[in-house]
């Protein structure tokens, strides 16, 4: 049985995302956003009642939760958060900025201003795979660029939060936490309620009704992106290990059954590119022998594809064009393929770079484009989390010998006003 199709000449109509209809789910979706539009708290209480056999009195979780939820992990769990936390920070406030001013003419000075915005919501999926990763991913370069009002949102399964999510939102210095999901909880964000401020942009992942939600509310309120099905491209060539290259196609697989994975061989013959996709599948059937989630893997798998290329610059073309989330190069020749790269989320590099580090723990974010929208977008990272606000300040000198300029301008534009605020300030 083979796991992932190969095709030996490329074809970019098989790079195609699986199809997504969406319109029963949109339908679903406008009737919680329009209900927690008019009802507020009474309509995210019913919902996770509903949808979550939990019956709140208070929306938030409480400090005793929190510190139940603390002392339930285990010391080696809490640790491996708290490595995680750190590598994270240390790599989100690398990207602090402090810009310099800039005399653009004599007399005018002009910066920009890094501001932070005011009031986010983080959304944190509570599913099949609670995120308390992601918690880490969006908190920490929340925190560090200086957002004063911060709520997470993630559900109760029978009244009880996943304890690792409250813990990894204590470690990063999140404490307002509601006990609501799903598109329930977009809305909430998106219009308020009576215990939920209306947020300014709303952030994180989750499952179809999750994303149709942030999508529906992007007219009201900033999203950081709309995101699809999870996705990774592992290039290998024949000193890749087998096996690392199968376990980073199904550590991606098994997010979901609509999940994409592909796998760009690069050999100088045909013969050389079956001998490794033969080796791929051998590890994958060994695999998927003896991991959980088969479940999502094998119906994830159904829909990926393999394909050869005998040269880079062929590899590179195809690389660029699907745009993926998560890219990673264990080739020989690693840093000459990335030189090539100009669209993808994520890139690892070589034999020891798992994709499941990124997702985890070696600090960068995890929060990534999909869907192809890696062509014109960027990850989560501390810009997500600021605005930048220019400024300029001009002496009598610099209005002096700006003026004629902006007078010129103004009054080809035909704006008289413009022209005069200027003029009078020579006059």
């Amino acid at each position: 049985m083979a796991y992932l199709r190969y095709e030996k000449t490329f074809q970019r109509e098989l790079l195609r995302r699986p199809d997504q209809d969406n319109s029963e789910i949109e339908a679903v979706v406008d009737e919680v956003l329009e209900r927690v539009r008019r009802e507020g708290d009474a309509a995210l209480r019913d919902y996770a009642l509903r949808f979550d056999r939990t019956e709140l009195d208070d929306l938030y979780v409480t400090d005793e939760e929190l510190e139940a939820a603390e002392k339930s992990l285990s010391d080696e769990l809490r640790t491996a958060i708290v490595t995680a936390h750190g590598n994270i920070e240390k790599f989100h406030r690398s990207q602090i900025c402090r810009e310099t001013p800039v005399e653009t003419a004599p007399g005018v000075l002009c910066w920009r201003r890094a501001v932070p915005i005011e009031k986010v919501g983080l959304y944190i999926p509570g599913g099949t795979a609670p995120l308390f990763s992601t918690v880490l991913m969006l908190a920490t370069p929340a925190v560090i660029a200086g957002v004063r009002d911060i709520i997470l949102a993630t559900p109760a399964r029978e009244g009880v939060v996943n304890p690792a999510i409250l813990y990894a939102a204590k470690v990063a210095g999140v404490r307002r936490i509601i006990k609501v999901g799903g598109a329930q909880a977009i809305a909430a964000f998106a219009y308020g309620t009576e215990s939920v401020p209306k947020r300014d942009k709303i952030f994180g992942p989750g499952n179809r009704f999750v994303s149709v939600a942030k999508l529906k509310v992007s007219r009201f309120v900033a999203i950081d992106m709309v995101a699809g099905p999870s996705e990774v491209m592992v290039v290998a060539d024949r000193n890749a290990n087998p096996l690392y290259v199968a376990t980073d196609l199904l550590s991606q697989a098994e997010h979901g059954k609509d999940s994409q994975v592909i796998l760009y061989i690069r050999s100088d013959t045909e013969k050389e590119a079956e001998e490794i996709y033969g080796r791929v599948e051998e590890a994958l059937e060994a695999e998927l022998g003896k991991l959980g989630r088969r479940e999502y893997m094998e119906p994830s798998l159904s829909h990926s594809v393999a394909f050869s290329f005998r040269d880079n610059r062929t590899l590179i073309d195809a690389i660029n064009l699907y745009a993926p989330e998560h890219l990673i190069i264990n080739t020989a020749d690693d840093e000459e393929i990335l030189e090539g790269v100009l669209n993808a989320g994520s890139i690892f590099l070589g034999q020891y770079s798992p994709e499941s580090a990124g997702d985890y723990a070696s600090g960068t974010n995890h929060t990534l484009p999909t869907s192809g929208w890696a062509t014109s977008s960027s990850g989560v990272s501390l810009d997500s989390f600021t605005k930048k606000i220019t400024v300029q300040r001009l002496s009598k000198e610099g209005i002096g010998g700006l003026a004629p300029t902006i007078m010129e301008l103004a009054a080809a534009e035909g704006l008289t006003a413009h022209r005069e605020a200027a003029e009078v300030r020579i006059r």
